[in-house]
């Protein structure tokens, strides 16, 4: 390599990392102003107690400005459809990832500092409190708890801010909350790509899914420039692939079906949601035409839940839902609300 080379490389190495420091600086300082001033004609939100694994009851992540900004907060699952205002109670846990099932919870928080970012995923108890806390090597993406509880994992960027840019990298790690096992990366795991054992210096993984038996996983594999939908085997440390083009995927509650993002538009952040039949690997479109950054959530069996920016807000976010079936219209579930996830 010559001298020019590698000064061209390390001229843009050095513009990239200070384009996104300067994108988390801004994102902060943007958070804090939204933090500091309330504004008038959102849903109303009050510090109460939140607790998980409650029946009936829809967690996630408040998006409405104020002190309760990122904050996990709940509301009773049956009022969400018909009263998208209704009150809500927060913790005083904030988040920039969630999710949580059978009492457990991950939290992903980020704080950024004066020349770095200080990231870390708490796993959480029914109560909130944090049972351990895990020092992440990138900014937070995705989060999961399997079914049980007894799993969780979540994805970071190590390098990139989103799947839209050109050059990104993830981090994909599981962990076993009985024994406190982690696994650092899925990147360790032995991949069957089209029925042949595969190894590339490129492959990202990222968005996990489980499936009931704590051991079974869907995740997408990036490589050589293509996405592809992976089943993946926590005991045996294999993952194998099953179509291409999916990205984050979501199993539904039943185990049949993988909610997905599908990249429409080649090259740009263009994604439509999709659900996979895993028995005949067949696709649906769904309903909602706009494009869907977001690891979809299953409300139940028939309904699936996204989040989409809100209007006129650079970082806020409202969840949107829509049948899973191909059917119907979105609807808006909840406004100033990201991260679901249902008890």
């Amino acid at each position: 390599m010559t001298p020019l080379r590698r000064l061209l490389i390390l001229t843009v190495a050095v513009l990239l990392c200070a384009g996104a420091g300067t994108a988390m600086v801004l994102h902060a300082a943007s958070r804090a102003a939204d933090r500091a001033r309330p504004r008038a004609g959102g849903p109303a939100v009050t510090a109460g107690t939140v607790t998980l694994g409650q029946h009936g009851q829809l967690d996630f992540l408040s998006q409405t400005p104020g002190p309760h900004l990122d904050a996990i907060v709940s509301v009773p699952a049956a009022d969400a459809p018909a009263d998208p205002g209704t009150a809500r109670t927060a913790s005083d846990v904030s988040c920039l990832r969630f999710y949580a099932a059978a009492g457990t919870g991950v939290c992903l928080q980020s704080a950024p500092g004066a020349l770095t970012q200080t990231n870390r995923a708490l796993i959480l108890d029914a109560r909130l409190h944090t049972l351990r806390s895990f020092p992440l090597a990138g900014t937070p993406s995705r989060a999961r708890v399997s079914p049980s509880g007894h799993l969780a994992a979540w994805t970071v960027f190590v390098g990139g801010e989103s799947y839209g840019a050109a050059f990104f990298s993830t981090r994909t790690s599981i962990l076993d909350t009985r024994t406190w096992q982690l696994t650092p990366s899925l990147e360790t795991f032995a991949i069957t790509l089209d029925g042949h054992g595969y190894r590339a210096a490129d492959t990202n993984f990222w968005g996990v899914s489980f499936a009931a038996d704590d051991d079974t996983f869907y995740a997408t594999l990036g490589t050589g420039g293509r996405t592809y939908l992976v089943r993946g085997s926590l005991s045996r440390r294999t993952v194998t692939t099953l179509v291409q083009n999916v990205e984050c995927p979501s199993l539904s509650p039943d185990g049949t079906r993988i909610a997905f993002k599908k990249r429409v538009l080649p090259g740009a952040a263009l994604w439509h949601e999709y659900v996979l039949d895993l028995g005949t690997l067949q696709e649906t479109p769904l309903a909602e035409h706009r494009s869907v950054d977001d690891q979809a959530t299953w409300l139940d069996n028939s309904t699936v839940a996204y989040s989409l920016p809100s209007n006129g807000s650079v970082s806020g976010s409202d969840l949107w839902t829509v049948p899973a079936d191909g059917t119907g219209t979105p609807h808006l579930l909840l406004p100033g609300a990201f991260s679901p996830a249902p008890q």
